[in-house]
């Protein structure tokens, strides 16, 4: 009997006593040895036919050879030959094949786009809610929305610190994933800190209108910082498709306004300065996907914990936003002289509790409704961005643009009197959606060319 004591890959037993010269064939841990795929056994009778499964992993070929002096070898196709060299019993071919590895292929292909699909369908549905939050939030805090942007910016911190400090406990993050080089987190800082102090000094002198439109700019500044600093290529048909998403998220904004007279009589500057704000954001976005990109070299495959990310990063804004604080309040029209009392003030029209301050009610519950939506919309967005990329990100938020609108015109609460839409809003958001048709259906023809 063929038998290795460690860990026998295969056992031949042959029992001369029986008239039928039954052969019995059985295996414990071929599968491991050659192959990664299931196989399946027979048992059969050497004097008699054999039937084969449609699709068999083991072929059984028969020949003659002394089952004494038999040598098996492990040939370069993964077979298993028994040589036998005389006429007197059956010598046999085992064959492990794999099934079918390239459906297997399209498979994890396949679940990676169901996987996208859905984390895009989860990002757009809370960016708009969002943006509806935040426009309810405003109600009460319409006297402090830069108290609002400092409460969220600073909150976050400690918010994602501890959820960092909770996952690394359960052994969900490890040290090296926070021994990460922390230089891209401080140009992540520096970067959203810039964009939001260049935006804020180009929204105080822009008409409203100007300010969403001129923003699209950002999936133009995304595109070529992909390409540039990751070696992005995208076809005709994606940079076509993305022009078309950017452009049918102006005409819905635009709606019928005059958008050829809106930035008549201000000068080239502002502008300039919100098309670089943009930039600067959109610089951030794609250096945090350079970051799981590396982190997945530098951590020999493993995932990055997407709050690794949010942690750090939110903090070195937080550090940079802190830095410039006299300069953004006096772009809001605060003197940093007044900013405690503004402050001061700004929480008590948040907390709201037992006061019945004037002007607050809402408060906390739609301020903290907004809060809690804001920072899971920023946990999809960045999940969506790990895995896809930065590009696929923005096309979903800018897909909630329209609905938001849409969703903003109806009756709500605390914004009862709604609004009317006009013919444009209905063409930007059909040229919108054919830009993220035409982007998504080009993606295979990419993807199958690398």
């Amino acid at each position: 009997m063929f038998n290795d004591s460690s860990s026998p890959p295969h056992q031949l037993f042959y029992c001369p006593s029986f008239s039928d010269k039954m052969l019995l064939y059985k295996t414990t841990s071929l599968n491991a040895l050659i192959s990664p795929y299931p196989t399946r056994l027979h048992s059969y009778n050497v004097n008699g036919s054999m039937s084969f499964p449609t699709k068999p992993s083991l072929r059984l070929s028969q020949s003659q050879t002394p089952l004494s002096r038999r040598s098996p070898k492990l040939t370069r196709g993964g077979d298993i030959r028994i040589n036998r060299n005389s006429h007197k019993t059956p010598n046999f071919t085992v064959r492990a094949s794999n099934e079918t590895p390239p459906v297997l292929h399209f498979t994890s292909s396949s679940n990676n786009s169901k996987l996208v699909l859905i984390s895009s369908a989860i990002t757009v549905t809370l960016a708009v809610a969002n943006r509806v939050l935040y426009k309810l939030a405003l109600v009460p805090m319409k006297q402090y929305p830069f108290f609002l942007a400092q409460f969220t910016t600073f909150g976050y911190v400690m918010i994602y610190f501890s959820i960092l400090f909770m996952r690394y406990r359960a052994g969900i993050v490890t040290g090296e994933m926070i021994g990460l080089p922390k230089s891209r987190f401080v140009a992540i800082g520096i970067l959203e800190a810039l964009g939001v102090a260049t935006g804020m000094s180009a929204a105080a002198m822009l008409p409203g209108p100007a300010i969403p439109i001129l923003s699209q700019t950002f999936l133009v500044w995304q595109l070529a910082f992909s390409a540039l600093l990751l070696g992005r290529r995208y076809s005709f048909k994606q940079i076509t498709g993305c022009m078309l998403v950017a452009f049918g998220v102006v005409v819905a904004v635009a709606s019928g306004s005059s958008a050829d007279q809106m930035l008549s009589g201000f000068e080239f500057i502002w502008p300039a300065v919100m098309i670089i704000s943009s930039a600067f954001q959109a610089g951030a976005s794609i250096i945090k996907e350079f970051i799981f990109v590396d982190a997945a070299k530098r951590l020999k495959g493993k995932s990055l914990d997407i709050f690794v990310v949010n942690s750090f990063g939110s903090g070195f804004q937080a550090l940079f936003v802190l830095l410039l604080l006299p300069l953004l309040s006096n772009l809001k029209g605060i003197p940093f002289a007044q900013l405690p009392s503004y402050m001061k003030s700004g929480a008590g029209c948040l907390v709201n509790i037992g006061r019945n301050i004037p002007g607050c009610n809402g408060a906390p519950l739609l301020p903290l409704l907004y809060v809690t939506m804001n920072m899971a919309f920023n946990v999809s967005l960045l999940n969506l961005v790990k895995i896809s990329s930065a590009v696929v990100a923005s096309l979903a938020v800018m897909l909630s643009v329209p609905i938001s609108i849409y969703v903003l015109s109806l009756p709500l609460p605390y914004l009862p009197e709604g609004a009317s839409l006009s013919p444009f809003f209905l063409l930007g958001s059909t040229i919108l959606v054919l830009g993220l048709v035409l982007y998504n259906v080009a993606r295979p023809v990419k993807q199958a060319s690398n």
